[in-house]
């Protein structure tokens, strides 16, 4: 009896052990988080939440307690137009990933041609008419160019993502300061009419007591001067008013009904406020994992890594494959009839041998811009530290500067109290009392600035930290 011997398939262990080493050339990278030196603690690090501790998210609508101002907000989120370009910005990026990604599949088209040739002037003319489907130069991405390419794209998509979370965080932040703002104004508005009016009387009692010889020129024309200074203050802070209420127009992205409704405003430092709440603060590392601009400036540094890998790529062989399926006929009838039908397969690898340069220029360039990704990602994080150590550092201050102020208008008012007295006693001057005014009315202003500060900085540490 005869044995037969099995045919070994050497041919496709071939081509599958080339097809795998092929693959194991790919010049795609994954992205690693870059090593960045990162402070152990924030100044007034005693306030951190440890690293381990649940930390609860904060959004806008727990941050933002006034309801006229998460009205305002609201408003802004929908109709702001930056907000509207980042999120637009997202969709663009997301229909080019798509593009990316079926670019790694073969295109399919259904088409039909005909043409028609002589091959001399008394040949005769022959005819050749094909239809069916075609795959038009597919690539092959053994190198990883496709894939380092839909990488970058990807990356780039969800950077696009991160920055509209941040635009949306700066938004709520942006809006918060411009009420504020527009609350100070009004808060100062108020004291300036307030005093306006007490020195419209100081100037009348001034001027009578001139008319009959108990006041001298010099104590009038001290009245005269506190009142024009008065309102001078008070037409400057209408228009830092109008100022005001402009730039939240502007952020609120229409125009405001009315005027937004005066805030209720602690005179004293205190942890909760009516209008704000407070700002949960978390280690370093925390900060870095929720940033938004931070985690953006990472993906944008992915992608500029991506790219380098797409570079690599173009010194590689660039396999493609052309394919059809169809029927061809020498006339336009027979085209689809029987015994007409047949295929074609014509892959194809171009491999770049002078090209001026072209490739490493592209190489150089890839690598530079992920030098500038990888600087752009690091200011970032510098930047977010500053940031939010500066919003500590006025939370740490403001609060004692809060006081501070307030014992100086009790001070001031106190000691107007006692000019005021003096005078009627016979025993103190009229500028005396004038000058007792005027402390006052800037120890006031300044409070009410100060209150607002305060608030201010805590909007400032909510964008600081991201707005989690």
């Amino acid at each position: 009896m005869t044995e037969t011997r099995p045919t070994l398939p050497w041919r496709h262990t071939a081509l599958a052990a080339c097809l795998v080493a092929l693959a194991g050339c790919s010049q795609f990278q994954p992205h690693q988080r870059p090593d960045t030196t990162l402070p152990a603690a924030w100044s007034g690090a005693e306030a951190a939440v440890p690293g381990d501790a649940a930390v609860q998210a904060l959004p806008w609508q727990d941050f933002v307690t006034d309801p006229a101002l998460r009205t305002l907000v609201q408003q802004a989120l929908d109709n702001n137009r930056d907000a509207r370009i980042a999120a637009a910005q997202v969709e663009q990026l997301r229909a080019q990933l798509r593009v990316r990604e079926a670019a790694r599949l073969p295109t399919v088209n259904a088409g039909v041609t005909g043409s028609r040739q002589t091959t001399g002037e008394n040949a005769p003319i022959s005819s050749v008419y094909t239809g069916g489907l075609l795959v038009s130069g597919w690539e092959l991405d053994f190198f990883g160019r496709l894939e380092s390419l839909r990488e970058a794209v990807r990356a780039q998509y969800l950077a696009s993502e991160e920055a509209l979370r941040f635009t949306r965080v700066s938004l709520v932040a942006g809006v918060a300061t411009a009420w504020l703002d527009l609350q100070a104004n009004e808060a100062l508005l108020a004291l300036t009419a307030r005093t306006l009016g007490t020195r419209e009387t100081s100037l009348r009692l001034t001027q009578l007591r001139f008319d009959h010889g108990t006041a001298t020129a010099l104590e009038l024309r001290q009245a005269e001067s506190l009142l024009a200074s008065a309102r001078a203050t008070l037409a400057q802070q209408q228009r830092q008013r109008a100022l005001s209420r402009n730039a939240l127009a502007l952020l609120v992205g229409q125009s405001l009904a009315t005027d937004p409704a005066p805030a209720s405003v602690p005179a004293a430092p205190a942890n909760a406020d009516p209008v704000l709440a407070a700002v949960p603060l978390v280690l370093p590392s925390r900060v870095l994992l929720e940033r938004p601009d931070i985690r953006s400036a990472e993906q944008q540094l992915a992608a500029a890594n991506a790219q380098i890998g797409a570079a690599r790529a173009a010194f590689f062989p660039r396999i493609s494959l052309t394919a059809s399926v169809g029927s061809a006929s020498s006339e336009l009838s027979g085209l689809f009839a029987g015994g007409s039908w047949g295929w074609t397969l014509a892959p194809q690898a171009l491999l770049p041998i002078f090209d001026g340069g072209a490739n490493r220029a592209g190489l150089a360039s890839a690598q530079a811009g992920r030098e500038v990704a990888l600087a752009q990602y690091e200011k970032t994080i510098q930047t977010a530290f500053k940031e939010v150590n500066d919003a500590l550092a006025g939370r740490d201050t403001l609060g004692a500067q809060l006081e501070a102020q307030q014992a100086l208008v009790r001070a001031e008012a106190e000691r107007l109290r006692l000019s005021e007295l003096r005078l009627r006693q016979g025993v103190a001057s009229q500028v005396e009392v004038l000058d007792a005014q005027r402390s006052l009315f800037s120890a006031e202003q300044a409070l009410v600035q100060t209150r607002y500060a305060r608030l201010q900085n805590r909007v400032a540490l909510y964008r600081a930290v991201g707005g989690f």
